[in-house]
């Protein structure tokens, strides 16, 4: 075989694997993005398409009259005002005492330093459920039971938004931060000022991560709010959009509320993902 048939033979090859690799990667984002088609498409059907059977997966006449009635049944507005605060609030209390707790582990040396953090490590390990009750009655003597304020409090502080910020400030120069103390920065300055821009693509990875989790996080609101349908998140209401379901069999409701409830993470993740793709593509150079 000449050496050009031999070169000829790995470049098809190359593009074979290419073209596979690229099949592949279409067919997994077309089941991820399934789902979420199939809510949107069954929000603009009727009551009617929405019950037949086989499914009807278009439907003939789109409406958004299901968007309008999501009103009707529950106090969507208030809800979307809930979620916001409880996903921003606990977003940005994640984000300070990150920041601010990975800066010490990172930077600091202190007696115990490494044992602190191991036991910061294996909490990560524990199972939501093991912490509820516990955190429930913390919550009950605090007397924020019931209020949106218990939901949010015990949530100001993860361990993995530490861990995180603690392996991105380990890489920032000792040589920038020394820089600003001969300067007069303040340690807060310096960690707001100096630390913060240099690590910007965890910051964002980090708020991405909480405010998805929070603003659809369902058990621990529902513990503490106990039937306080007033402050409810959207996630909690949706719940009666399911018993309304039930009654009138209107799906396609259930899918225009969900719909609804998914767009402010989605909107979010897309002003967002540049810098969490970044701090991927970070983690991975380091690693």
């Amino acid at each position: 075989m000449t050496r050009p048939s031999v070169n000829n033979w790995r470049r098809v090859h190359r593009h074979a694997l290419d073209a596979a690799l690229l099949l592949l990667v279409i067919l997994v984002a077309a089941v991820a993005a399934f789902p979420l088609v199939w809510m949107l498409l069954s929000s603009l059907k009727t009551p009617a398409e929405s019950m037949q059977t086989p499914p009807v997966w278009f439907p003939a006449s789109p409406s958004l009259s299901a968007y309008r009635e999501v009103s009707d049944v529950i106090d969507a507005a208030r809800s979307f005002k809930n979620s916001a605060i409880i996903a921003t609030v606990t977003t940005a209390g994640i984000l300070v005492t990150s920041l601010m707790a990975g800066y010490a582990f990172a930077k600091y040396r202190f007696r115990g330093r490494n044992v602190l953090f191991a036991v910061l490590i294996a909490t990560m390990f524990l199972p939501p459920i093991v912490t509820l009750i516990p955190l429930y009655r913390m919550v009950t003597y605090m007397g924020l039971n019931g209020d949106l304020f218990g939901v949010i409090v015990p949530n100001l502080a993860n361990a993995f938004g530490i861990f995180l910020m603690r392996q991105f400030i380990a890489g920032v120069p000792d040589d920038l931060i020394d820089a600003a103390r001969v300067d007069g920065a303040s340690e807060m300055r310096i960690v707001f000022s100096v630390v913060a821009p240099a690590v910007l693509p965890a910051i964002a990875a980090l708020a991405l991560f909480a405010f998805v989790y929070h603003w659809n996080t369902y058990l621990w609101p529902l513990t503490v709010l106990q039937g306080n349908t007033d402050d409810y998140p959207i996630v909690l209401s949706l719940g009666r959009l399911l018993s309304y379901n039930r009654g009138a069999m209107n799906t396609n409701l259930v899918m225009a509320g969900a719909t609804l409830a998914v767009l402010p993470p989605l909107v979010l993740f897309v002003f967002l993902q540049r810098f969490f793709v970044d701090s991927i593509v970070s983690a991975g150079v380091k690693g």
